[in-house]
């Protein structure tokens, strides 16, 4: 009696020790899913044709990789999720151990042919080589995508601007009655877990990812749609430090050539100079900004002004230095005529001293005949010789004095003429400058309400 027990107890504590082992193949012969057998991947997996497959979309950004304004393209890394419901796949846990899940390769089962819209480049990230399936029939395909897409941006702010790229996903072929696309998260959950995962954003801020549905309908045939919005606002730092600031240093630096004198060549020079760095500047511009835009931007508005300011400057320094020109040259003719006079006056005091120094010496001779042909009274060659000295003096005093006036009223003429060069190019220069200054203060405030706004 006692060994027929103990046998019991043996296999009875046996059994109790013993555990069902389960494989993920027991599940596939379950389900008859082999490579070869091509039933779960040739159609829509349904039972019955006319209910729709339900597609659940999800997208998370994972980097923000490149933003190009001259092509108008947004590259953007993004980690895509779909699920969808395999009619065909179910299964008990409960008799294969708790599996609740199993890994398939991709090419076993049927996939959503989801496409990009916006997509202009093939996508050559390597793909997942496995698919998820759930013993309730949902099916799970995660993939990361480099997006290469169009993007239709305004610069009319540039470097302040804030962008928004849309990425629209949607069946190739399958219409609403056989393919439903929903987002599997909303706008808010989006953008959080975009923020948490991100990993580089380059020169931009991301702000916001918003999910959208729509529809999209040609002839008469429907299909859905999700749009999702990327929202990008630009860190304009680096291009304050290497564009703005510099020209408006270069601007600056025009500003105060005005203090230059105007009598050397130095202040033409200085100005070309600037005006060839705001040139390099612009280029550097031109390769930045796309070519086609709807609005002027901001920028190429700031810089057109200031170079203009600059040929203006320019043209004027021109103007000015064109009538100094003609001062000195003014100057030297009034510096030969003063030469040529002086020669003059000195001949003709020479000749002056001459002739009376014969008239002197005649005036001896006659009285000198005279007394010796007949004597005069003493008191009459008094009277006569003091007469013909003081109207001699006089006039000599009144040549003297119209020579003077000669000279006074050639002089004055000529400085008269001398400066009017002068005067216009001191009007000329001080009349820009206020021009100058005062299109510089009303410009800029402007331009940078224009852009913060």
């Amino acid at each position: 009696m006692i060994p027929v027990v103990f046998i019991v107890l043996i296999l009875l504590t046996g059994g109790a020790f013993s555990k069902k082992v389960c494989s993920y193949q027991d599940v596939l012969d379950h389900l008859n899913l082999t490579t070869d057998n091509s039933v779960f991947k040739l159609t829509r997996p349904v039972l019955d044709h006319t209910h729709p497959t339900l597609v659940g979309l999800d997208i998370v950004l994972y980097a923000i990789l490149a933003m190009i304004e001259k092509t108008q393209t947004f590259i953007p890394f993004v980690w895509a999720k779909v699920q969808w419901n395999d009619e065909r796949i179910s299964w008990d846990p409960t008799q294969f151990c708790g599996i609740t899940g199993v890994s398939v390769p991709r090419d076993m089962l049927w996939k959503p042919d989801l496409f990009i819209f916006e997509m202009v480049q093939k996508d050559e990230s390597p793909l997942c080589p496995y698919i998820y399936m759930s013993f309730n029939g949902m099916v799970t395909d995660e993939q990361g995508i480099r997006v290469v897409s169009t993007c239709n941006m305004n610069v009319h702010k540039f470097p302040f601007d804030t962008q928004r790229c849309n990425i629209s996903f949607s069946s190739a072929i399958h219409t609403v009655d056989q393919v439903r696309l929903f987002p599997s998260s909303n706008s808010s959950r989006a953008t959080e877990f975009s923020q948490e995962i991100m990993k580089t954003q380059g020169e931009w801020d991301f702000l916001q990812l918003s999910v959208t549905n729509s529809s999209l309908t040609i002839d008469k045939e429907q299909w859905d749609m999700i749009i999702y919005t990327f929202t990008m606002k630009r860190r304009p730092l680096l291009y304050v430090i290497n564009f703005l600031l510099p020209i408006l240093f270069f601007l600056c630096l025009d500003l105060s050539s005005f203090f230059i004198s105007d009598e050397r060549g130095e202040k033409l020079g200085f100005k070309v100079t600037v005006m060839l760095a705001i040139s390099v500047l612009l280029l550097i511009l031109n390769d930045i900004l796309p070519s086609m835009s709807n609005k002027t931007p901001l920028i190429g508005t700031y810089c057109i002004v200031i170079f203009a300011l600059m040929l203006l400057s320019l043209i004027e320094t021109i103007l000015v230095t064109y009538l100094m020109e003609a001062e000195s040259a003014s100057q030297e003719k009034l510096k030969f005529k003063d030469d040529c006079e002086d020669k003059g006056e000195k001949v003709r005091t020479d000749n002056c001293s001459a002739e009376e120094k014969r008239e002197t010496d005649c005036s001896c001779i006659i009285c000198k005949v005279s007394s010796r042909q007949e004597l005069l009274p003493a008191a009459e060659e008094v009277n006569h010789s003091i007469q013909c000295e003081e109207s001699h003096v006089l006039l000599l005093i009144l040549e003297e004095l119209k020579e003077l006036q000669k000279t006074l009223n050639l002089h004055l003429g000529c400085r008269e003429e001398r400066g009017k060069f002068a005067q216009w190019a001191t009007i000329i220069n001080r009349v820009f400058f206020i021009f100058y200054v005062t299109t510089v203060s009303l410009f800029l405030p402007l331009i940078y309400n224009e852009w913060i706004n």
